[in-house]
């Protein structure tokens, strides 16, 4: 009686322990979960430090140069250099494709 008592005590030992290894905290589950969440937030660092970096490169042209500032001035205001013409082709309403 004495030896199946120690092999229950054992065996309910070891599920135990098995259970906590696959649904306790730490266990199997728990680990591939993070893994997960690991690989997103690498993923999302690798995106923004390609981000950093093309804003690192268009500061440094901006400060080191008046090209950058005039495509730019061009671009978004619609700034025209001293001595130039600014000449906008409007396009006839009635040559435009229909929908």
């Amino acid at each position: 009686m004495g030896k199946r008592l120690v092999a229950l005590l054992l065996v309910a030992l070891l599920a135990l322990v098995h259970a906590q290894l696959w649904f306790g905290r730490g266990g199997v589950r728990n680990v591939e979960s993070l893994r997960r969440q690991l690989d997103a937030q690498t993923a999302a660092n690798a995106q923004a430090q390609l981000a950093n970096q093309r804003l690192e490169s268009e500061v440094r042209d901006l400060k080191e140069g008046q090209e950058m500032i005039e495509e730019r001035a061009r671009a978004e205001l619609g700034m025209v250099k001293p001595n130039e013409i600014y000449v906008q082709v409007a396009k006839d309403p009635a040559s435009a494709p229909k929908p």
